[in-house]
């Protein structure tokens, strides 16, 4: 039976995140919840200084509305999903992946509140950040282990048992995946419209995958965040009218790493995702190549920065970048419908 409950998810996460921004960026900008600009950052952005930020805000209400909603219509009209609720495997891993993505958007809207009422332009301190996010990152790993999650998925290879052995490896490499991911999301988030797109493809990307695979609450969840991206992008796209901020990004971060464990196929994130690997690797490379040599090899990191820099337009590095993505999403698709 064809299951149209994607596309109502998609629809419905659009609309409410579309609509959240007349009400949510006037209430930011009565708070003067406004993004302060970096020093070390563009000179050119200082021209956004004052732009409502927390605008993941407005992503979190598309999503929950969505999701509700979605799961509403599929009791009514007894759709797939009702009867994945019987598979509790299957619902807790999308749950909990939810729950991920909640637990790192709200250490992202803390460092977000202090930044804006604390006027710290920095907000929590890496160690606070860090301790956070692999506390979270900890709890729902444990949530999937003692859910019943006992394999994964290797391209070209099929399911492995994660349980017994050497697959044990992959829950302490799993623990700074998820660490790392979300926080490479939160680095994709410097140019208006950026993250919001670059997210976009990836979770159709897991709509494709869940949907294949028939993981029927992952493929609402990545619809709904589909939907939730598409929304934000019209008021986040250049000119800006709010940004995400961290509460946005570290929400998208938890989202798209929460979506490919729910579907037992986190290493295709390394695909479909490459735009967020490419952004982490530039400041790792920067970082650690300036500490030997004192010179640079990018003119600014993240990489956006060093094609704004070489005069690209953040529209150009916008749809440059989500032509990268989409090529890596299509890789990550391919392997799960040939094979």
């Amino acid at each position: 039976m064809f299951d149209f409950l994607p596309f109502f998810a998609v629809l419905v996460g659009f609309g409410a995140t579309f609509v959240s921004g007349y009400y949510v960026i006037p209430f930011l900008k009565r708070l003067k919840f406004g993004q302060t600009i970096r020093e070390e950052g563009p000179k050119w952005h200082e021209g956004k200084s004052g732009t409502p930020t927390m605008g993941g805000i407005m992503i979190f209400i598309g999503l929950v509305v969505s999701i509700v909603l979605s799961i509403i219509l599929a009791f009514i009209t007894s759709g797939n999903l009702k009867f994945e609720f019987n598979n509790v495997i299957r619902t807790s891993h999308w749950i909990a992946s939810f729950g991920l993505a909640v637990g790192m958007g709200l250490i992202g809207f803390v460092d977000d509140f202090i930044k804006v009422v604390k006027k710290r332009n920095l907000g929590l301190t890496a160690r606070q950040k860090t301790f956070a996010q692999l506390l979270v990152s900890a709890i729902y790993l444990l949530v999937l282990l003692f859910s019943g999650m006992t394999t994964t998925y290797i391209p070209f290879v099929g399911n492995v048992s994660i349980t017994s052995g050497a697959g044990l490896i992959f829950w302490p490499i799993a623990l700074f995946f998820i660490y790392g991911f979300t926080n490479a999301v939160n680095l994709t988030d410097g140019i208006d419209g950026l993250a919001s797109s670059v997210t976009l493809i990836v979770c159709c990307a897991f709509i494709i995958i869940a949907g294949h695979t028939k993981f029927f609450g992952a493929n609402m969840v990545a619809a709904a965040a589909a939907g939730a991206c598409g929304g934000f992008i019209m008021w986040n796209a250049h000119p800006a009218k709010v940004f995400m901020g961290d509460t946005g990004s570290m929400l998208l971060g938890g989202l798209v790493v929460g979506l490919s464990f729910a579907v037992g196929k986190p290493i295709l994130l390394i695909l479909a995702g490459i735009i967020y690997l490419i952004e982490a690797f530039s400041v790792m490379l920067q970082v650690a190549y300036f500490k030997k040599t004192k010179k640079r090899i990018f003119k600014m990191t993240p990489i956006h920065h060093h094609f704004e820099m070489c005069k690209w337009s953040e529209e150009k590095i916008v749809l440059v970048f989500s032509i990268v993505t989409f090529v890596g999403s299509l890789l990550a698709v391919l392997p799960v419908i040939l094979f």
